[in-house]
């Protein structure tokens, strides 16, 4: 609603599908191969995403790929195939290491990443991969790929003007959404403030079509479209120093999004907690990612590197969170 309707389905969304099609417990770990716990963490997240490991261990996207070179969506699929597939306790991600420049151009084998900024790369990869051969394509209809259906959403932007009520929507696709967390001692207190209306005046006044004039002006971000994956960012380190905000942020097993969205009145909308990525340490420079993950037979598993050990929610639900990874 309010969005213009994409001009072609890149992917049709029936054929998404969000409940395990096999059941097992958890595959193999990931050796670190220098300092590459940020994207063994960010790897195994992604692994055990359940309409993303569905579609990567059907391997329909390598028997239909056409792209020339490098293509994040066939390393995926190479790489999810081989960690759910493996005998092996653990294994060498050089699938994805090899092509770390190609990911994003400023990393570099040996040094400690930031795990959010691995995600965001890789994820933007896969998409640019579903995207290829099709550039020129209108912005709904971007957000059909399979890696936009199941991790993108849409947030609504409301300015409404303090003298006529004028509103003035504009919309923007998201793959996570960043809280805030200085203030905020819970997920959802953060999430309360990311939709709270700012009061936009004096310098930041904005000029209204219906006045005619600059006014003061209230402007409101609700999601919009919702995501079937949604990737929560805690903003842990500060923008300057890198020095982390290491309080504790209460996390929910199953999370309401209704309340957060552009329509709050309707039934529930239900998240499922499946993934946490934690950092420990004092700063973004340095530390240790590692992860929880909760497999297709429904047990939590710690995954520490090389390590997969069993875990449960109450461990899981008492970490220093980074990255929360909830399904619909």
């Amino acid at each position: 609603k309010g969005m213009a309707p994409p001009q072609r389905i890149l992917f049709p969304p029936e054929k998404i599908c969000m409940d395990w099609q096999q059941r097992q417990r958890a595959g193999a770990g990931l050796h670190n191969l220098g300092n590459t716990c940020f994207l063994n963490s960010v790897l195994q997240c992604l692994t055990y995403t359940p309409p993303l490991a569905n579609y990567l261990l059907s391997r329909e996207h390598s028997q239909s790929c056409r792209q020339q070179g490098f293509c994040m969506m066939c390393i995926m699929e190479a790489h999810v195939n081989k960690v759910l597939h493996s005998s092996a306790s653990a294994i060498q991600p050089w699938t994805v290491v090899s092509v770390l420049t190609r990911i994003g151009e400023h990393f570099q084998l040996g040094m400690q990443e930031d795990a959010h900024e691995f995600l965001h790369y890789t994820v933007d990869a896969m998409q640019r991969a579903c995207l290829s051969g099709s550039s020129d394509l209108d912005i709904s209809s971007q957000a059909t790929t399979i890696v936009h259906q199941i991790f993108g959403g849409f947030l609504r932007s409301r300015v409404t003007c303090l003298s006529c009520r004028a509103v003035s929507d504009s919309y923007e696709a998201f793959l996570d959404v960043p809280l805030d967390v200085k203030t905020a001692s819970s997920v959802t207190a953060a999430l309360e403030d990311f939709v709270k209306p700012e009061q936009l005046d004096g310098e930041n006044c904005f000029k209204c079509s219906k006045c005619d004039k600059m006014v003061a002006t209230t402007k409101r971000f609700t999601i919009h479209h919702m995501p079937k994956v949604l990737t929560v960012y805690l903003k842990r380190f500060e923008d300057f120093t890198g020095r982390k905000i290491s309080k504790v942020v209460e996390y929910p097993e199953y999370l309401d999004l209704r309340p957060y969205t552009s329509q709050t009145a309707g039934e529930p909308l239900l998240y499922a907690l499946y993934a946490v990525l934690v950092h420990s340490g004092g700063s973004c420079h340095a530390g240790h990612y590692f992860c929880y993950t909760k497999a297709s037979n429904g047990l939590w598993y710690e995954m520490n590197d090389a390590s997969v050990d069993g875990r449960g929610i109450d461990t899981v639900l008492r970490q220093q969170a980074y990255l929360l990874f909830y399904v619909r």
